[in-house]
């Protein structure tokens, strides 16, 4: 599913090899852009994420951030190649791109997922403050299908999201759902009919940014750091925990096998524990 299924990044409706950013109306749109592969994320990208983010950050326009993704999925999470690279240290870095975009950002961000999130591209979803997604979206955290613990947060956040004993469900079996059956876990603000170039989405997305940009700035970021403190309470040993495990996870027999049945489209044969 990773395989199938998130370098450069310019401004102003202009492209990138991995990102298109937009601006209009102190709002900004940021979509992954490699649809070939359903945007699935290198390291590259994760590091020109992370540059990304903190630009934006710096920017005293912006008022709002959309998040979507190119073509048919908004991110499978990690491509085949970039897995297969990791290291321990990776997952301290995977950590420190998941920090600088939930703390940085000072305004509110919107995910409008477009299709596939799974894996990583879903912990980025989660680290929005709102989801909204298409009807044909999928969504989950299949880690453990692969031999890896989950990274960054999505072990923190979407149990706060939608209670343990749900989450704990999703995590643990690595389970892909719909966007109805997360709607109904309270995990989306709403679904919307499939439509071209994901118009509709958009709109809907652009349309609650604009509800929101239409309030006092001041009053509007003052809010947003008090709505986030729950997810901010932990959230540092939660990420360093999670990369502990995934450092584990990386030079564990299971990572390999995990990979390696995927590669060859069949279920993994992991060993019992020792």
């Amino acid at each position: 599913m990773i395989k199938r299924l998130c370098k450069s990044f310019s401004t102003d409706s202009s492209s990138g090899s991995h990102f298109v950013l937009t601006k209009q109306n102190a709002v900004a749109t940021l979509t992954f852009n490699r649809p070939k592969s359903l945007n699935a994320l290198t390291e590259d990208m994760g590091i020109e994420f992370e540059h990304i983010v903190r630009s934006l950050s710096q920017d005293h326009s912006l008022r709002a951030l959309i998040l979507t993704g190119n073509g048919k999925g908004f991110s499978a999470g990690g491509d085949l190649n970039f897995l297969r690279s990791r290291t321990k240290s990776s997952a301290q870095h995977n950590s420190e791109i998941m920090r600088s975009f939930y703390s940085s950002l000072p305004f509110p961000t919107i995910a409008a997922i477009n299709g596939h999130a799974v894996g990583a591209g879903f912990c980025v979803s989660l680290a929005c403050d709102f989801r909204i997604a298409s009807e044909n979206a999928k969504m989950g955290l299949n880690f453990v299908k692969i031999g890896l613990a989950p990274g960054m947060a999505g072990s923190h956040i979407l149990p706060q999201l939608i209670g343990i004993q749900e989450a704990n469900r999703l995590i643990l079996t690595g389970e892909l759902i719909t966007a109805e059956e997360a709607r109904s876990t309270g995990l989306l603000l709403k679904v919307v009919k499939q439509s071209e170039n994901h118009k509709i989405l958009l709109e809907e997305a652009g349309g609650l940014a604009k509800k929101i940009i239409s309030n006092s700035p001041v009053a509007v970021r003052a809010t947003l750091k008090t709505l986030r403190m729950k997810i901010d309470d932990g959230l540092e040993r939660a990420l360093q925990r999670e990369a502990d495990s995934q450092a584990h996870s990386y030079s564990s027999p299971d990572y390999i096998e995990g990979l390696d049945a995927l590669v060859e489209k069949r279920n993994p044969d992991f060993k019992d524990f020792k």
